[in-house]
């Protein structure tokens, strides 16, 4: 049988990531990941995590890629730089790429050995931006964030699904499937909870695996959409 692993936000935590795939998930090439997004700032290996997924397509792994709002924020600050705006004969300051840095912009250059964003090789670039925003698989919906319920379909608000993190699932909108997602942090019982007892419309799948100083987070979660089994990998990135 195939298996669906559903594997949630990485943030540049690669050998945790390669431990989580490769002692415990252990894909054939009959099995399809699907990586929920945020590979990117605030852990170590930022440059490293998309390499090694690089590679395990290129090994003939199926893999499905989506976006989340850190690979927006990259991608923003790459197109602010390109196109700056001048005061006089002072060149503006790239406020999107301040904000990203911020938000662990700064672990991610420093992986990609570049000083300036816009010296990022345009291979990342073009793999970001053909990021897909959502999959369905089976009685899933599997999307970053989550989906705009205010509006008549859920599915036109793209912009929603990296960033959302307050919404009430209306089933009826998204033909009674379940959403899995990332990008909210939130403690590992509840997630345990949430996959266990099936009583929510959602599974949150983010554990928080960069803060592995917080008590209840720092793993790394895959979840198999067939079997409901869930793998837990503890931080194990030195940083």
């Amino acid at each position: 049988m195939q298996k669906h692993w559903v594997i949630s936000d990485i943030h540049g935590c690669l050998f945790t990531l390669r431990s989580l795939i490769e002692t415990k998930i252990k894909p054939t090439e009959n099995d399809e990941l699907i990586f929920l997004g945020d590979y990117i700032d605030r852990g170590p290996e930022s440059k490293g995590v998309i390499d090694y997924i690089m590679n395990l397509s290129n090994q003939g792994i199926q893999i499905v890629c989506l976006k989340g709002n850190h690979e927006e924020y990259i991608l923003s600050a790459f197109e602010a730089e390109k196109t700056p705006k001048k005061i006089l004969f002072w060149k503006k300051k790239n406020l999107v790429f301040e904000e990203w840095l911020h938000h662990g912009g700064t672990e991610a250059m420093k992986s990609f050995e570049i000083e300036n964003i816009s010296q990022i090789d345009q291979k990342y670039i073009e793999w970001f931006q053909n990021l897909q925003h959502y999959v369905i698989r089976g009685n899933y919906i599997i999307v970053h964030a989550g989906l705009n319920f205010a509006i008549d379909n859920p599915f036109e608000d793209t912009r929603a699904m990296l960033w959302t993190r307050d919404y009430e699932v209306i089933p009826e909108k998204i033909e009674n499937r379940k959403i899995i997602h990332g990008h909210v942090p939130i403690s590992l019982d509840f997630i345990l909870e949430s996959v266990q007892s099936g009583k929510y419309p959602f599974i949150d799948l983010d554990n928080g695996c960069v803060y592995k100083e917080k008590v209840g987070m720092g793993n790394l979660l895959a979840y198999e959409i067939n079997t409901k089994e869930l793998l837990i990998q503890y931080n194990a990135d030195v940083y």
